[in-house]
């Protein structure tokens, strides 16, 4: 059994996971959310590597792209013969276990640990992780005096040039790690026994709270696949604590729940009932009256699209703060009246708000009826870009003001029905209204179906053709455009349910 960093830490969480890595990868769900974060925790740890002035990195490739790991570990060996203050993916191997570690910083006693993380504070597995580096360079001689999590500081704002001191946080774990580390070879010692146990046969382990914490495990739609449909996981807004202990009680589906007599809050009763009792949809017509009466003509839906940076590119930005990149806009001026459409799409070279705002308040008159669906994410976004653009604060903020909530109906139940499974999402609400239209199908649009997909779609057209570009920001903009579509077909339906 050869562990790695990775590995060690994915076996505390649930051994199972290396046995399937080794047998069956073909059953992984890669998560697209993920993939983008491990983007950026390259960016950041490319960055990183400079913190501390000088280094080497001793990162090799065979010819085939994967990393030498014996290369790396010779030449980890060298630069510390040769007094490198600062050795990037230091490398070592011993009794089977390998790990690298991002920096590997010469101090006046010894030897510091640094390890990266594109977050913006520290969360518990770090110290998992960090405790087995040590465990590891530990028994490799080296005289470790320091474990350090460099991470992003999420208050810094970028003024000019990238202040890397600025930027990161450099958080001592020493003693924690130390303190964990005479749990490291028992923790070893259990998951190589476990996988020396099962052998080439699947292991019969059940599902738990672990399959989600620390990280959601990719293997978990396979080895959850027994489940019904529904089932109590299913509950929204219910806790991973609860759904476990209701699931090894062996109440799974809604019926169990229904039978036992679970208690549940009045939303998820709501949802469980009209699943399992295939109930018409519930419609309060005075309330969602109340709410409609509140729309006032021409309406003018608004929805923006946004992104974020973990390293700052523009100035005037936080790390991982939301970026508006781009907004659709369709505007009715009477009820059941013709639509005009208006649109933005920024340029991901540049800071895309300042173009944004001119271009809205344009779009935009003052004192007009904006309609958004959840205006707490419109509203926060058009207060920063007022703060941030003084000569558009006032136009921005009439915006803002005028800024009604196309959620309200759905979020406080003054309509359900089962379709939308206990969600109140414009993409549960907009089927579940206007089923089997096509003109409003989010999966039958091209390459952007959601807003993850457009979020990761913008940065990325820097990498892509002029070509391809044109096909892309033709996809943002469909994708965009039907959420706004979405919202005058939702408004018609309240209509014509009052």
């Amino acid at each position: 059994m050869r562990l790695s960093k990775s590995k060690y830490v994915r076996g505390l969480q649930c051994p199972k996971m290396l046995w399937m890595d080794k047998y069956m990868p073909e059953k992984a769900v890669v998560n697209q959310s993920l993939e983008a974060v491990f983007a950026n925790g390259d960016v950041v740890g490319d960055l990183a590597m400079q913190y501390y002035g000088d280094f080497v990195e001793v990162t090799e490739f065979k010819e085939d792209g994967s990393l030498d790991l014996g290369k790396m570990i010779e030449r980890t060996q060298r630069e510390i013969e040769n007094g490198t203050i600062n050795i990037c993916e230091a490398s070592f191997s011993e009794d089977g276990l390998y790990c690298a570690v991002d920096i590997l910083h010469k101090n006046s006693d010894g030897w510091d640990i640094v390890e990266v993380k594109s977050s913006s504070h520290i969360r518990d597995v770090y110290f998992d992780d960090m405790t087995y580096q040590l465990f590891v360079l530990k028994k490799a001689g080296l005289d470790i005096t320091g474990i350090y999590n460099l991470h992003i500081n999420g208050n810094y704002v970028r003024h000019g040039e990238l202040d890397l001191q600025q930027l990161f946080t450099l958080e001592d774990c020493t003693e924690t790690c130390f303190a964990k580390l005479a749990d490291v070879q028992k923790n070893i010692d259990d998951i190589s026994n476990y996988l020396a146990d099962v052998g080439e046969i699947e292991p019969l382990k059940d599902i738990d709270v672990g399959c989600e914490k620390p990280y959601e495990c990719i293997y978990y739609k396979y080895c959850s696949r027994h489940l019904p449909s529904p089932s109590v996981f299913d509950i929204s807004r219910i806790s991973s604590a609860k759904k476990y202990e209701l699931y090894h009680k062996g109440i799974m589906s809604y019926e169990d729940v229904i039978e036992q007599g679970i208690k549940l809050s009045k939303n998820q009763k709501m949802q469980v009932e009209a699943e399992y009792k295939n109930l018409p949809p519930y419609i309060d017509k005075e309330k969602i009256k109340s709410c409609v009466d509140e729309y006032e003509y021409p309406i003018y839906y608004l929805d923006f699209e946004t992104y974020q940076q973990t390293v700052p590119l523009f100035d005037d930005l936080k790390p991982n703060q939301q970026i508006p990149f781009q907004y659709s806009l369709h505007i009715q001026y009477e009820k059941g009246g013709e639509l005009e459409h208006r649109e933005f799409l920024g340029d991901p070279t540049t800071d895309p708000r300042r173009a944004l705002c001119e271009q809205m308040c344009r779009d935009i008159p003052k004192d007009v009826c904006t309609l958004v669906y959840n205006d707490a994410f419109e509203k926060t976004r058009i207060r920063e870009m007022a703060e941030l653009y003084p000569y558009l604060a006032e136009h921005l903020m009439n915006i803002h003001d005028n800024i009604k909530d196309l959620m309200i109906p759905f979020k406080n139940k003054f309509y359900y029905s089962k379709e939308l499974s206990g969600s109140y999402s414009i993409k549960y609400v907009l089927p579940a209204l206007c089923p089997n239209d096509p003109e409003l199908d989010y999966h039958s649009l091209e390459g952007i179906h959601n807003g993850s997909e457009a979020m990761n779609a913008y940065p990325d057209l820097v990498n892509h053709t002029p070509e391809e570009q044109a096909v892309i920001r033709k996809n943002l903009l469909a994708y965009c455009n039907l959420d706004t579509l979405a919202m005058v077909k939702v408004l018609e339906k309240l209509y014509d349910m009052c």
